[in-house]
């Protein structure tokens, strides 16, 4: 019995201590998601012009009756899709403009390369 108090003894302080340092982490891990309202600030008008008409179109395909295969394809060949066409196109990433970024994999090997001090 005295072996099972001695390691309930040694053992509090190692419980008191871990308990503190989750209550720590689940306080930071809570907190750190406001940091991100100093982040780019988009101006609440800004997309309108583009939905309004995407929704146009939308609009319009729904009044009128199924569209014939060419013109889908038609309007399907001048970008993603048909409604909406080539909006943001210059946006999306391609192989054509990554050219220059780099994968997680190069990233996260050169973090830990100058934690190392290997890089």
């Amino acid at each position: 019995m005295k072996v099972f108090n001695l390691a309930l003894a040694i053992l509090h302080p190692i419980r008191v201590f871990l308990v503190v340092m989750i209550c720590a982490l689940i306080f930071l891990t809570s907190a750190f998601p406001a940091l991100a309202i100093t982040s780019y600030q988009s101006d609440p008008t800004e997309g309108t012009t583009q939905l309004l008409e995407t929704q146009r179109k939308t609009d319009e395909v729904s009044r009128s009756g199924p569209p014939k295969l060419r013109e889908v394809q038609e309007k399907s060949n001048k970008g993603f899709n048909e409604v909406q066409g080539d909006a943001d196109i210059d946006k999306m990433k391609s192989p054509e403009n990554s050219q220059s970024s780099t994968s997680v994999r190069d990233e996260v090997e050169d973090f830990l390369g100058k934690v190392t001090g290997n890089k």
